[in-house]
């Protein structure tokens, strides 16, 4: 029996260290782990931090195809966190890797552990340009909408491309 293949958006952000080495690294790290593709991926993105004072973010987005539970997909970015130097010490503090499931084909998944659809994607301007550059018109469960039409919603505009993309 074939395994099922899904497609999964993943965030990505680093605003400690270099950055884009840093994120370049972590999808390389990904497509390394057997049962992961990458399909799609955004162009870099400068934006402001949400939170306490810290430097700017670089932030982009990926479309995966995976061969693996939510779960296990979420654990194996759990672990790229921490090989990069990951450590949770305040909510939004500042962080060397952060990867966020934003999406897992259409499901919706609520555990403690794991929500998808991320429970804030749809509130920030930092997943959501990325995300729309690559999978416009994929459809928000629960919501019913495209990311085309749910960026509509959000200020944009501490968003900026990264130069040299």
């Amino acid at each position: 029996m074939d395994k099922e293949i899904n497609k999964s958006a993943i965030a990505l952000g680093s605003n400690l260290g270099n950055s884009l080495e840093i994120l370049e690294s972590a999808i390389a790290s990904l497509v390394e782990i057997p049962g992961i593709r990458l399909n799609r991926k955004s162009s870099w993105y400068r934006t402001k931090a949400i939170g306490p004072p810290q430097p700017d973010y670089i932030n982009g987005c990926v479309i995966l195809e995976v061969e693996m539970t939510p779960e296990l997909l979420l654990a194996t970015l759990l672990k790229i966190e921490t090989d990069f130097g990951r450590v949770r010490q305040e909510r939004w503090g500042a962080r060397t890797l952060d990867l966020d499931i934003l999406l897992y084909a259409d499901r919706i998944i609520d555990l403690p552990t794991l929500q998808i659809p991320h429970p804030r994607m749809c509130d920030r301007a930092f997943v959501l340009v990325p995300l729309n550059e690559i999978a416009p018109d994929w459809i928000v469960p629960v919501s019913g909408f495209a990311i085309k039409d749910v960026i509509k919603a959000v200020d944009c505009s501490d968003v900026s491309l990264l130069m040299g993309n």
